[in-house]
C-alpha cells in the first residue's frame, strides 16, 4: 500500500472511532444508563413473561421461563433487597478493600516512587509490553488487575512523558482484553475445567478433564496478546491521543522528580517488607498441608483460601510497604497520615459506588427475570442447528461467546450456561471438550473491554478521568474497540492454525473425541 493509501486508512479509521467516541459520550452518564437498562429489563421480564419458548436449563433440565419483575412479589423482594444487593455485589467489596492498603501505598509515595525507579531501569521502548505483561500475570490474583495495573499504566505513562490514556488502555487490555492468555496458572483454569468435565459427562460420565489443559495454548497467547497489544498501543491507539490534552488537577498527578536520598532509603526498606511478606506467603503455601491450600492439596483450585484471600493479601502487601515508606522517607509523621490516605482512596471511589449501586441492582433484576439465561441459551441452541464444520462452528462459538459476553460479565456465569450445550454438542462432532473450552476463552476474553455492562468498566473511566476529565463511555469504548477487534479476530486465525498443525493444547489434552 502506498504512503497515501495508509495515510486515508488512518484518516478513516481515526474518524471511525471519533464517531465511536462522540456517538458514545452522548450516552447518558453511566450511572443513568443502568437505571435505564434497569426499566428495559423490567419491561421486557412483563411482556416476554407471557410467551413460552420450550428452552431447557441444562444444570436443572427445566424450562426457562421469564419471570415478569413488575409483579408485586417481585417488585416488593427487589425492595427489601436492595441494600444486601449492592453490599454483597462482589466488585464493590474487592475494590474498596483493595484500595484502602494501595491508597496507603500512593498517599506515602512509595507506588510512584517505586515506578519512578522502575523507569530508570526499564528501556522506553519497552514500556507498553511490560505494562501488558504485568496486566496479563495480574490474573493470576483473580481481580488485582482492575485495581493495580490499570491504574499504574497511566501512572508509568505519563511519568515517561507519553499519554497516560495510553498506557491504561494498554494495562486494560492486557488485563480484561487478555483475560484467557496467562502462562501462570490462575484460578480460572480450575473453574473452566470443573465446568467443562460436567459439560462433558453428560455425554460421557467416565470423562475426566485435566485443570490445565488448555495451558500450551493459554501461554502461547500470552506472547500473541503482548505483541498484538504493543502494536495496536504504539502505532493506533497513541497517537490518536497526540490530540487529547491532559486537564486533571494538577495536584493528583504523579509528579515528576529524581529520588531524593531519603525516597531511596524509603523505597529500599519498602520493598525489602514486600518481598518479605511474599517469601513469607510462598513459604506457608509450599507444604503439601498447607491451609492456605484446598481440601484435596491444590493451591491455585478456586476454593483454596490462598485463592479467596487474594484481595486481604494485596491490602497487606501494600499497606505494610507504604506505611514503612511513609516514615522512612518522612512522608508519615502519625498514625493519621495513615487514615488519611485511605480517606483519600475513599474519597476517589465515590462515583465509582454510586455507579456500582445502580449496577448491582441492574445485575439482580437481569438474574432473577432469566433474561440473561434465556439470551445464552437461544443462541447457543441456534448455533447447534446449523450443524456446521467444525472449524465454522469452533468460529460460531467464539462469535456467540464475544456476543453474550456483552451483556453477561461472569465467565463461570456464562460458561456454567454454555458448558453443558457446547461440550457434548462439540463431542457430538467429534471436538474434544479441551478445544471447545479453548475457543470459549478467546470469545470470553476479547470483548470485555468494550462492553460498559462489565462491573469493572466505570472504574476504569474513572481511573482516565483522573487525566482527561471529560472521558466518557465513548471514549473509552473507542478507545478499546481497536484492541478488541484485533483480539478478537487473530485471536480467533491464532486457535484455528493451532489446531490445524496440532500442537498440544495443554496437558492430556487432545483436538478430537473419543
Amino acid at each position: 500500500m502506498s504512503a497515501e493509501g495508509v495515510e486515508n486508512s488512518n484518516l478513516k479509521a481515526s474518524g471511525f472511532l471519533g464517531a465511536v467516541e462522540r456517538i458514545g459520550n452522548k450516552l447518558p452518564d453511566p450511572a443513568m444508563l443502568f437505571v435505564g437498562l434497569l426499566f428495559i429489563v423490567w419491561i421486557m421480564s412483563w411482556l416476554l413473561s407471557y410467551f413460552t419458548f420450550g428452552v431447557e436449563d441444562p444444570r436443572t433440565g427445566e424450562a426457562i421461563v421469564v419471570i415478569n419483575q413488575l409483579t408485586g412479589s417481585a417488585f416488593t423482594t427487589f425492595l427489601s433487597g436492595m441494600v444486601n444487593t449492592f453490599v454483597t455485589f462482589g466488585p464493590v467489596g474487592t475494590v474498596l478493600v483493595a484500595m484502602l492498603g494501595i491508597g496507603v501505598a500512593e498517599h506515602s509515595g512509595f507506588i510512584t516512587t517505586a515506578i519512578r525507579g522502575l523507569l530508570n531501569i526499564t528501556a522506553p521502548w519497552f514500556l507498553t509490553p511490560m505494562v501488558i505483561l504485568v496486566g496479563i500475570v495480574s490474573h493470576s490474583a483473580v481481580d488485582a488487575g482492575y485495581v493495580l495495573v490499570i491504574p499504574l499504566g497511566g501512572v508509568i505513562f505519563y511519568a515517561a512523558g507519553r499519554h497516560p490514556l495510553a498506557g491504561i488502555a494498554a494495562a486494560f487490555a492486557g488485563v480484561s482484553g487478555g483475560f484467557s492468555a496467562n502462562f501462570v496458572p490462575s484460578a480460572l483454569d480450575p473453574l473452566l475445567q470443573g465446568l467443562t468435565q460436567g459439560g462433558a459427562q453428560l455425554l460421557d460420565p467416565d470423562i475426566a478433564v485435566n485443570t490445565l489443559n488448555n495451558y500450551f495454548f493459554t501461554t502461547a497467547s500470552s506472547v500473541l496478546i503482548v505483541g498484538l497489544g504493543w502494536w495496536i498501543t504504539d502505532k493506533v491507539v497513541e497517537p490518536r491521543l497526540k490530540g487529547t490534552a491532559i486537564d486533571g488537577d494538577e495536584d493528583d498527578l504523579p509528579e515528576m522528580h529524581e529520588l531524593k536520598p531519603e525516597e531511596r532509603r524509603g523505597l529500599r526498606w519498602a520493598l525489602l517488607v514486600m518481598v518479605l511478606g511474599l517469601a513469607i506467603i510462598i513459604a506457608t503455601v509450599w507444604p503439601a498441608t498447607s491451609p492456605w491450600r484446598a481440601a484435596n492439596g491444590e493451591w491455585a483450585n478456586f476454593t483454596a483460601p490462598i485463592m479467596r484471600s487474594i484481595v486481604a493479601l494485596i491490602f497487606f502487601l501494600f499497606l505494610l510497604p507504604g506505611i514503612v515508606f511513609g516514615y522512612m522517607s518522612g512522608t508519615f509523621k502519625s498514625s493519621k497520615d495513615v487514615i488519611a490516605g485511605m480517606t483519600e482512596a475513599m474519597h476517589s471511589m465515590a462515583y465509582y459506588l454510586v455507579i456500582m449501586f445502580f449496577i448491582a441492582q441492574f445485575v439482580y433484576a437481569f438474574g432473577a427475570s432469566n433474561l440473561g439465561t434465556l439470551l445464552a441459551l437461544e443462541g447457543a441452541s441456534a448455533l447447534k442447528a446449523m450443524a456446521l464444520p467444525s472449524a465454522v462452528t469452533i468460529v460460531g462459538i467464539i462469535l456467540l461467546t464475544g456476543f453474550v459476553n456483552l451483556f453477561v460479565g461472569s465467565a463461570s456465569g456464562k460458561w456454567g450456561l454454555l458448558a453443558p450445550i457446547f461440550v457434548p454438542m462439540l463431542m457430538s462432532l467429534g471436538i474434544s471438550p479441551d478445544l471447545t473450552q479453548a475457543a470459549y476463552r478467546v470469545g470470553d476474553s476479547s470483548t470485555n473491554i468494550i462492553t460498559p455492562l462489565m462491573p469493572y468498566f466505570p472504574l476504569v473511566v474513572v481511573y482516565c478521568q483522573r487525566y482527561v476529565k471529560s472521558t466518557g463511555i465513548g471514549t473509552l469504548a473507542a478507545m478499546m474497540l481497536p484492541y478488541s477487534v484485533a483480539f478478537l479476530t487473530v485471536w480467533t486465525v491464532f486457535l484455528l492454525v493451532y489446531y490445524w498443525l496440532g500442537f498440544p493444547l495443554g496437558i492430556q489434552s487432545s483436538y478430537t473425541y473419543p
